[in-house]
């Protein structure tokens, strides 16, 4: 089933509500899982090149296009600014780079993917002797005129941030020609970002919530970096699950269609073929009044991807969440 619905730009352009993401998935399974995406109707891909992963979804999106199972404009593709790119003198050959991994000639949406920068590189980010990253500066106007350049260029459609806090986002307002479109940001039931949503649409951004079930397997990201954490399981909240089981819906289902009926588009990962067509039919129900308000009430201001995988990256003055 495709998406039936999608956020609106101020141009009239269109976002599909729901879209697949792509994070730490590795090539053999994102392969199989757009393949298996692309065929239950997703048209919104989010990828980046920190996932490590564009290559091979570039390799996907040449084999339906060229096959015309599909066109480019059928395709809502988003990528982003890595943080070793995160400076103005770097957007070009980042950009330029994921247009080529992918084999596309435009972006839908380029995003700075998260508002802290560290060294250029083209391996493995760089470390000081404690093992901590190390920190490069960043300016977010210099950096945005650049999207702004390749916008005009047409390169770009559409441009946004991600893990962008309100502080930093009024500074684009306030010194930007073309006013950031999308934030994208963690937002699930025990992280609902009520403020923030609230001055993204008092500011016309709309809003992309990554992690919507939660990523219960980030877990597995820290322990690579020797954090231990428990994370928490809103599939197995009491209130979802009474909700579910109540409407005949899944868990998921029930998760993602309390966020499509706040006006935000999701990005449920799964390599699962049967999960993936599950996450997308989210179209034939709606929750009740009262359902909704129970499950307003389960947030907890709970952040899951905290990115405590990178070491030190806490001390970067741009950090977004040490307020």
């Amino acid at each position: 089933m495709a998406s039936k619905i999608n956020l609106i730009f101020a141009n009239g352009e269109k976002m599909p509500a729901v879209g697949l993401g792509t994070w730490r998935a590795p090539d053999a399974e994102v392969e199989a899982a757009l393949n298996a995406a692309l065929e239950a109707g997703y048209r919104h891909i989010d990828c980046a090149p920190v996932y490590g992963n564009e290559k091979v979804i570039g390799k996907v999106f040449k084999e339906w296009i060229s096959s015309e199972k599909l066109k480019r404009s059928d395709l809502f593709i988003c990528t982003k600014l890595p943080p070793f790119g995160n400076r103005a003198s770097d957007v070009e050959k980042c950009l330029k780079k994921s247009l080529a991994d992918l084999e596309l000639e435009y972006l839908d949406l380029f995003l700075i993917h998260v508002p802290f920068a560290v060294p250029y590189t083209e391996g493995p980010l760089l470390k000081d002797d404690n093992g901590d990253l190390l920190l490069s500066d960043t300016d977010h106007v210099e950096t945005w005129k650049e999207l702004e350049r390749f916008q005009s260029a047409g390169l770009i459609k559409h441009i946004g941030i991600s893990n962008f806090n309100e502080r930093q986002i009024q500074r684009l307002l306030d010194n930007c020609v073309v006013k950031p479109e999308v934030l994208q940001v963690e937002m699930h039931v025990y992280l609902q970002q009520k403020e923030l949503v609230a001055f993204c649409k008092a500011n016309n951004i709309l809003i992309t919530a990554y992690s919507p079930l939660g990523s219960k397997g980030y877990d597995k990201v820290l322990a690579a970096s020797g954090v231990v954490r428990e994370l928490p399981n809103l599939l197995e909240n009491s209130v979802i699950v009474e909700v579910a089981n109540r409407i005949g819906k899944s868990p998921a289902q029930v998760l993602l269609r309390y966020l499509l009926e706040l006006g935000v588009s999701v990005i449920p990962k799964s390599t699962n073929a049967g999960r993936l067509r599950s996450n997308i039919d989210l179209f034939d129900f709606s929750l009740s009044a009262s359902d909704k308000d129970a499950i307003a009430a389960l947030d907890a201001n709970v952040r899951v991807v905290d990115f405590k995988f990178f070491a030190g990256i806490h001390k970067h003055p741009e950090f977004p969440f040490n307020a």
